[in-house]
């Protein structure tokens, strides 16, 4: 295979190549409080550990700092335009699960409620913060996972950047060629 040519290309919007995983909405509940958030960025650390970055001008990131608890909820390419709305208003404009006719479940480990209308739901306990003024991380243990069984892998959605998203498509299996001991070194 020959080397691809590459040109300069801005540094601040390298997250169009690099985003890591799936939007996600990030559901926060303090008292009779809760909030929705579309979640464009966040990384696994491990494979019970989610990292996510809660600006602080969010009512999410408020919400989230007093509970200790979230739940990471996995929309479909079926779900795009509700998350981009929910992406564009605030949680201080009303209740998010009413205004986008989206079913609040119970969670089991955790007072956030869950989001019916998504694939997964992931429950999570605040692990650590690594609040800065710049950098308001916060760190998420997994404490149950709930997933439909239908589709195996369904089709997610990746933000590229500037409104535009990726909707995930053909799976390729290397297993062939894959080396689990590898992981380790």
């Amino acid at each position: 295979m020959k080397p691809v040519r590459k040109h300069a290309f801005p540094v601040d919007k390298a997250r169009h190549f690099l985003e890591p995983g799936p939007v996600l909405l990030l559901c926060t509940q303090w008292k009779d409080e809760r909030a929705i958030m579309t979640l464009g960025w966040h990384m696994m650390l491990g494979y019970d550990l989610v990292g996510t970055y809660l600006w602080d001008a969010n009512r999410s990131h408020a919400l989230a700092k007093r509970s200790r608890e979230c739940t990471l909820n996995l929309p479909t390419a079926a779900l795009l335009d509700t998350v981009v709305r929910i992406g564009n208003c605030s949680s201080r404009e009303g209740d998010k699960f009413e205004r986008f006719g989206l079913d609040a479940e119970a969670s089991r480990e955790v007072a956030a409620p869950s989001i019916g209308q998504c694939h997964a739901s992931f429950e999570c306990r605040l692990h650590e913060t690594r609040l800065t003024r710049e950098y308001p991380l916060f760190v998420w243990r997994i404490v149950h996972a709930r997933a439909a069984r239908s589709p195996k892998w369904p089709r997610t959605v990746h933000y590229r950047g500037d409104g535009r998203f990726m909707c995930s498509g053909d799976e390729v299996s290397r297993r062939r060629l894959f080396r689990p001991d590898m992981l380790a070194q």
